[in-house]
């Protein structure tokens, strides 16, 4: 069984990509999202993408899949109803929360509070306490418990999070409470906070133990179901699932702490784009992901992705490492509307989504979109998703007129250029969020484009933030899934260990990081990756003393030996975090750097997947040519040439204005542009000048 499956579910679409790992040859298929199961829509994918390789299903030996069921439990509250324990006088931890009002001054005013995932009704105390330095303050009064639980059981709690006190230090009472959880309240889903997210701070521990136990049922049956699925359909090669830091996890473990996979399908597009733009050789880059519903950005530096300690999915955040990406409401499928109070135009966050989709899908959709307004200005081919979807021109040109109409626009053809002006601006400012406001220059990167909508609109944006050359990978349309298909396996362990510098040592620090990474490689070679094959990585939480927050910090684990204790890897640290503090803030403090937490990470060997590689061309993209198409772009009417992107050749220099057209997406240049052709199959656009 040579072949490996990777599989991102979208809002609108599910991509498949089906990699033969001895030729680097890729299948891919696309099809619509089936979001009432989405096993539906990956299992139809999995079968085209087989037939399209002449191959049985059998033969595929893993399936490798980036999903949205935990996100969409969150965003749509289609959760679990959780039973929460916590220690006595701790009860409304989940009503007290950070008292943090986002938004303006004033938010409060007009901002609703967001229920909590457990309802205090839910909620019971455990009468019980561990001291900040782990010991038994007052013992478990396990008969208490035990009434407490029978009375969640009468309320018919799908699932339990424990969440007591400093469990961080101690986990003995969590699991303890979780042993009398199986006895009374038999099947239901345990979820205990030092198991979960063994760190300081009980809010967040707190919330990031109930947000797993919110989701878990619902991904465990995803998880049961795609499963069968599968084997039904001749599969029997293992399931493995993206966490949201980039690496994978069993189908088992992932359903056992399904809050590590709230950012699976973002981080996958991630993923792909490194691999991709190592293939054409750069290794700073920001990444673009605009799909139908939504576009992802990040920022990759030296071909490792950023990774951030908390995971936002709409109002809910918890501590949860996870790739940092920001989403705005921009996609292909994103609606324009012109608010009668203003008269301006907007675009999104609301979305068309899959059903109905955009007008010119034809299935019944009427509102204005991204995709309806690309249609309008002419960059859009006839047909998309390789012959899946036919597009209506004419009803596209009917939705966009109703905002040429709205604001007294003199055609349909400045109307769409005008939500496609604001479409490019949105997805700007998210690129900035993740560069500029971070301290980083965008001048400084190159932008990899991909989604099914990313590519049309890569040119503009690389125009806006100045990144060069923007890359359009091959297959941009399923790199998400090109990502699932060559990531690794992935797991991690953390501890809270709170020290001044001059309290630590270096050899102190060294045996606590080696005793993380031999908890997370124990995990990797559970699931048959020798110890020979691991990949290990150390990361310190650093402050100065007194501060109440922390930055992250790699750790070069060579400065520590593990038996001098000359002070030489805590310095090293203390530089880095300043280095880190000021490129964040701009200024440094006097104060002692602190110890808060560190963890280790293990990964397995990336896959052996090959790239591709074109035949070297003349330059010369005339054989690629299929035919002209009239375009409206910068205000005024042009005439482009249309591509097949699967006859170009390395080399070939394609000059804008232009379109170049593929199954999964199409590309647009913008005149006063070039595309060249790598010889992995990317393009490379840059300004001609």
């Amino acid at each position: 069984m040579r072949y490996r499956l990777g599989v991102d579910v979208g809002g609108t679409f599910t991509d498949i990509l089906l990699i033969d790992e001895e030729t680097g040859q890729t299948f891919r298929a696309k099809t619509p999202s089936t979001p009432h199961d989405q096993s539906i829509g990956v299992v139809a994918g999995m079968r085209k993408a087989a037939a399209e390789a002449g191959i049985d299903p059998s033969q595929i030996g893993q399936v490798l899949h980036g999903t949205t069921v935990a996100t969409n439990a969150i965003l749509e509250g289609k959760g679990a109803r959780v039973g929460l324990v916590t220690t006595r006088g701790f009860r409304q931890v989940l009503q007290i929360a950070r008292s943090f009002v986002p938004g303006g001054l004033a938010g409060w005013i007009i901002w609703p509070k967001p229920e909590p995932l457990a309802a205090l009704e839910n909620t019971i105390e455990a009468i019980e306490r561990i001291g900040a330095d782990g010991s038994v303050v007052t013992p478990l009064d396990e008969d208490d418990i035990r009434e407490g639980l029978r009375r969640l059981r009468s309320r018919g709690v799908e699932a339990l999070a424990v969440s007591l006190i400093n469990s961080y230090v101690n986990g003995a009472h969590e699991r303890r409470i979780a042993e009398i959880a199986a006895e009374e309240l038999p099947g239901v889903p345990v979820s205990v906070s030092s198991s979960v997210l063994p760190e300081l701070r009980e809010y967040e521990r707190t919330i990031t133990t109930v947000a797993n136990g919110y989701v878990q049922p619902q991904v465990a049956r995803y998880m049961e179901g795609l499963t069968a699925k599968f084997a039904d359909g001749g599969v029997d090669g293992g399931l493995y699932i993206l966490r949201s830091d980039g690496g994978l996890a069993s189908a088992t473990v992932a359903a056992r702490n399904p809050v590590s996979m709230l950012l699976s399908g973002p981080a996958g597009g991630v993923s792909g784009a490194i691999w991709a733009a190592n293939q054409a050789g750069f290794r700073d880059l920001l990444t673009f992901d605009m799909g139908g519903t939504s576009t992802d950005v990040a920022l990759v530096q030296d071909g490792t992705a950023r990774i951030g300690r908390e995971t936002k999915v709409g109002d809910l955040t918890v501590r949860a490492a996870s790739v940092d990406v920001r989403t705005v409401g921009a996609g292909g499928g994103s609606i324009a509307h012109v608010p009668e109070l203003t008269r301006a135009l907007r675009v999104g966050p609301q979305s068309a989504g899959a059903e109905p989709g955009p007008a010119a899908y034809g299935a019944g959709g009427t509102d204005p979109t991204v995709t309806d307004a690309n249609v309008v200005l002419g960059y859009l081919p006839a047909e998309l998703a390789g012959g899946e979807i036919t597009l209506d021109r004419e009803a596209a040109r009917q939705a966009v007129a109703t905002v040429a109409e709205a604001m007294g626009l003199p055609s349909v053809e400045a109307a769409a250029q005008g939500i496609i002006d604001i479409v490019n601006e949105n997805m700007f400012g998210a690129i900035r969020l993740v560069s500029v406001q971070q301290g980083f220059d965008p001048r400084d990167f190159a932008l990899v484009a991909f989604g099914g909508a990313g590519p049309l609109h890569a040119n503009a944006l690389g125009r806006l933030t100045g990144a060069w050359p923007v890359i359009i990978p091959p297959s941009p349309g399923v790199l998400c899934a090109y990502g699932d298909a060559t990531t690794s396996l992935r797991d991690e362990a953390a501890r809270t260990y709170i020290r001044r510098f001059s309290e630590l040592t270096d050899a102190e620090l060294h045996g606590i990081l080696t005793e993380l990474a031999e908890s997370a490689a124990a995990t990797l070679e559970a699931e048959g990756v020798p110890r020979t094959d691991h990949t290990v990585t150390y990361q310190v939480d650093l402050r100065y003393h007194g501060q109440g927050f922390e930055i992250p910090v790699p750790v070069d684990i060579g400065v520590f030996d593990g038996k001098s204790d000359d002070g030489a890897g805590l310095a090293a640290l203390g530089k880095a975090f300043d280095a880190a503090h000021e490129q964040l803030f701009s200024f440094l403090l006097s104060n002692e750097h602190e110890l808060v937490s560190a963890r280790a990470a293990v990964s397995g060997p990336r896959p052996n997947v090959l790239a591709a590689r074109l035949p070297e061309g003349d330059g010369d993209p005339s054989a690629a040519v299929t035919g002209t198409t009239r375009l409206y772009v910068e205000g005024a009417e042009a005439e482009a040439k249309v591509y097949d992107r699967t006859l170009l050749r390395a080399g070939d220099v394609i000059p804008g204005p232009a379109i170049v057209t593929e199954m999964d997406s199409t590309t647009l240049v913008l005149p006063g542009h070039a595309a060249t052709v790598h010889v992995g199959g990317s393009l490379l656009i840059r300004p001609e000048a």
